[in-house]
């Protein structure tokens, strides 16, 4: 690789980690993992920054990267993961640790998708890309972003530990003293 692809490839690196590692870890719920996934997309990238920069957006291009090898993952290595779905101590409800259960509560429901609906729900309303976005991210269909998004979304309603935690009279004294987001 030449210095100026180098020096291009080390920028582009610098200014997405962060996000790539996010979205990494919002799809394996682990943050070693997300590390690693992380890694091997920007050494896959790096083979081929030459393709990858003359891209309309390299950024989408090495996210497809990161769920492809994501997806590889899963069929390489059959070993049964299990989340808690809930922290083993249990502290003061304060807005803090109630924060900290709905992200708990959100990432052990996400660890239950199956892959191509973790990584739809993740990209379309983590990562806030249009259907469009998605669907050319997956190399799938609009219309398949858009079941598997309603199916994962439905699953998500049914996951007993985020129901509990987003309809929980903590949730609404919050929510009704103005203090708490939107649902």
């Amino acid at each position: 690789m030449q210095a100026e692809q180098e020096a291009q490839f080390h920028e582009f690196v610098s200014a997405r980690w962060s996000r790539l590692v996010r979205t990494a870890f919002l799809l394996t719920g682990d943050a070693h993992h997300a590390e690693d996934l992380t890694q091997t997309a920007l050494a896959k990238a790096y083979r081929s920054w030459r393709r990858v920069s003359r891209s309309d957006n390299p950024e989408a291009y090495v996210r497809r990267m990161l769920v492809s090898c994501n997806s590889d993952r899963f069929r390489k290595r059959r070993v049964a993961e299990s989340l808690t779905a809930a922290p083993p101590e249990v502290a003061r409800r304060d807005e803090a640790v109630s924060w900290a259960d709905e992200r708990s509560a959100l990432l052990g429901a996400l660890a239950g998708l199956p892959p191509k609906q973790r990584a739809v729900i993740v990209m379309r309303y983590w990562e806030d890309l249009s259907e469009a976005e998605v669907a050319e991210t997956l190399g799938c269909s609009p219309g398949t972003v858009k079941s598997q998004a309603s199916k994962g979304l439905a699953k998500l309603r049914t996951y007993p530990g985020l129901a509990q935690v987003l309809d929980g009279p903590e949730r609404s004294r919050t929510s009704s003293a103005g203090q708490g987001g939107t649902r």
